[in-house]
């Protein structure tokens, strides 16, 4: 059965409830033992991502009966269920708070992510602000928009290609090891202006949404990416592994450009990577 737009408002809806009930009231709110540090100083979980996360899972089971659920906090107790998501009919793969350095410092850049996969594709996508109350949106084959706390939408649209030096970008150069960790950042001298907000969810926004020529990010776990590359995808940008084979949420290694198309990927590739 396709993954339909009621069933994307279906699991819209669940998300908003896991904001509402579980991560506005704690911003702002979490006292010293509600942030924890996972696998450094930059890989934090809060009370807000746990809970939020049992309450989109326990919500989907019912919603989706027998679909796979993939969360983030969910993956650290349990590495195994990334290796279903490639045989599953169903999944659904959720990030509760994406930014979650910036949730716990205060900022407001953080928001929830969750993408639906079938047979490990990618079908839908979904980016909600708790804060501005909005969303992006996408269905494969049906477009990405972008959609207020109205319900008034908007088409997503990439942004049109540019001279190299002339495109500005996000870049997660600093997760990359050396010697490509060196050799990156050097070359992001060659683009206009780079950027970083430890935050997936909004700079899949920016990209998608034409504020930014690229995104180039290096550690791909599909709850991070999945929901993003296919909204960009949607919007009409072009997306690929570092090297060249298509994005799919069942590979968790390489790096990835997105980019406003093929061409302009080649060109980012060549000359920030290579």
């Amino acid at each position: 059965m396709p993954f339909t737009r009621a069933d994307l408002d279906r699991l819209a809806g669940i998300l908003v409830a896991a904001a509402e009930r579980e991560i506005m009231p704690r911003f702002r709110g979490l006292a010293a033992g509600d942030i924890r540090q996972k696998s450094s100083s930059l890989d934090l979980v809060t009370d807000a991502d746990e809970q939020a996360e049992w309450l989109i899972r326990d919500a989907a089971a019912l919603a989706f009966p027998g679909a796979l659920f993939v969360g983030e906090e969910s993956v650290a107790r349990d590495p195994a269920l990334l290796d279903r998501i490639s045989g599953a009919d169903l999944s659904i793969v959720v990030d509760p708070v994406d930014g979650t350095g910036n949730f716990a410092w205060g900022l407001p850049l953080f928001g929830v992510m969750a993408s639906v996969v079938t047979n490990g594709e990618t079908v839908a996508g979904l980016i909600y602000d708790p804060v501005g109350r909005d969303w992006h949106k996408a269905l494969r084959g049906e477009g990405a928009w972008a959609e207020d706390s109205a319900g008034v939408t908007r088409d997503l649209t990439v942004a049109q290609p540019a001279a190299l030096s002339e495109m500005t970008g996000t870049s997660s150069w600093y997760l990359m090891p050396e010697p490509m960790r060196s050799r990156v950042a050097a070359n992001l001298a060659r683009v206009r202006a780079t950027f970083n907000y430890r935050c997936s969810a909004y700079e899949y926004r920016l990209v998608a949404g034409g504020l930014v020529h690229f995104g180039l990010h290096y550690k791909m776990m599909p709850w991070d990416h999945a929901a993003g590359v296919l909204i960009h995808a949607e919007a009409g940008g072009y997306s690929a592994f570092l090297d060249g084979s298509p994005y799919r949420p069942t590979r968790h290694e390489g790096g990835m450009i997105s980019a406003p198309d093929r061409a302009s990927w080649q060109a980012l590739r060549s000359a920030l990577v290579t």
